[in-house]
């Protein structure tokens, strides 16, 4: 595939999983998600989206990095581990906005955060410029995580 058609495709893809999650949790965030009591370093609701962008389209040029790679067995497996961490990524907004799971949403938080980190150091043996890339979502996640910790500790759900 031409390099300039990958980047597009990963920046719709990861592009296309935020729009989507956001547009399949909207109306929680606007409805339960103001009804939950706040830890006190939560941000405004506001801050979430340009974050959320800048780090999709980071995440999208860390993986068009390696995806330019030459053809090779570990380049696979390395997009692959990026894909799965995505599909995390888009399932844990289904899991804590539209189910309210929060104590499940942190588990699989978890989970994200651990396979971002095994992306992050696989990315890291082919293009230690797409590893740096990962690093701020790395970095969101963690607090992400204290943050879904706060909510669970105050809401208890």
């Amino acid at each position: 595939m031409n390099r300039w058609v990958w980047l597009l495709a990963l920046l719709l893809l990861c592009l296309g999983v935020g729009g989507v999650s956001g547009a399949m949790t909207a109306r929680e965030i606007h409805g339960w998600y103001q009804t939950l009591a706040r830890p006190s370093f939560a941000p405004p609701n506001w801050v979430f989206a340009p974050v959320w962008t800048t780090l999709y389209v980071l995440m999208a040029v860390a993986a068009w990095l390696i995806a330019k790679k030459p053809a090779s067995e570990m380049r696979t497996w390395t997009l692959n581990i990026f894909y799965v961490q995505l599909l995390l990524n888009f399932l844990w907004s289904l899991i804590f906005f539209r189910e309210h799971a929060i104590a499940q949403a942190m588990v699989e938080l978890v989970l994200l955060w651990c396979f971002i980190a095994l992306t992050t150091a696989a990315f890291h043996r082919l293009s230690r410029p797409a590893a740096w890339l990962m690093l701020p979502y790395l970095a969101w996640v963690t607090f992400a995580g204290f943050l879904n910790w706060g909510f669970l500790r105050l809401n208890g759900m």
